[in-house]
């Protein structure tokens, strides 16, 4: 995912760049600050992030607001019809996306809630305005509860003991996590995202290997499996 969204940002880089050579030898002349620019600032990483990460929902919102802002700033909308829209297309993406979650099951809740209902310990760790490393090697791990709000986890699970399917609940609000799991370690990750979300690679390894169940939520902030 790393990979892919690099080469979506060289991309465009290289697209403003181009345009400003020509712009600069007379060859064209396209105005790049035309109104409602800014929008793009919205607009470009929310459709990167639809190829790069794994919840589309957060970033389809996102979408929504720069397209809507830029017609109001080229004035085929106006901001009061801006927010008699912007709103409906909200509640219709968050309507579809919990649709969707009803018709496919959860498994990671599912693994969850068993390992609270056989009275195994859930790993809880927290980070807010400050940093925070979580190392599980050679510990029995089966589930965890990571929390960074302004603030940055580690968790490393490559010395870890899994015996089983586990499950880790991740929260980053203007914060990260960087989870680095074991490489004969299934993954497979669920999350709920605004202006945010999880990267790294789903794994597949093996249908008989053991699997991480990642259910991620980040506003403004993000998750990495590593």
């Amino acid at each position: 995912m790393k990979k892919v969204s690099g080469i979506l940002w060289g991309i465009v880089l290289v697209a403003v760049g181009v345009i400003l050579t020509l712009n600069a030898f007379g060859v064209a002349n396209v105005d790049i600050f035309f109104d409602g620019w800014w929008t793009l600032f919205i607009i470009v990483p929310c459709v990167i992030g639809l190829f790069t990460d794994y919840d589309k929902s957060g970033h389809l919102i996102g979408i929504c607001i720069g397209v809507f802002l830029l017609l109001c700033c080229q004035d085929v909308l106006n901001f009061d019809m801006f927010w008699k829209l912007l709103v409906p297309a909200i509640i219709v993406i968050i309507g579809v996306k919990m649709i969707l979650g009803s018709i496919f099951d959860n498994r990671g809740e599912q693994v969850f809630k068993q390992i609270k209902e056989n009275n195994t310990t859930v790993r809880s760790g927290a980070a807010t305005f400050s940093g925070a490393t979580f190392d599980y090697t050679g510990e029995i791990f089966e589930g965890a509860k990571l929390d960074a709000v302004f603030g940055g986890i580690k968790c490393d699970l490559r010395g870890a003991v899994i015996n089983g399917d586990c499950v880790i609940n991740a929260s980053a609000v203007f914060g990260g996590i960087d989870i680095y799991v074991p490489e004969n370690l299934n993954v497979k990750v669920s999350s709920n995202s605004i202006f945010g979300g999880v990267s790294g690679k789903e794994r597949r390894n093996n249908p008989s290997n053991h699997t991480l169940y990642l259910n991620a939520t980040c506003l403004f902030g993000g998750v990495e499996v590593k």
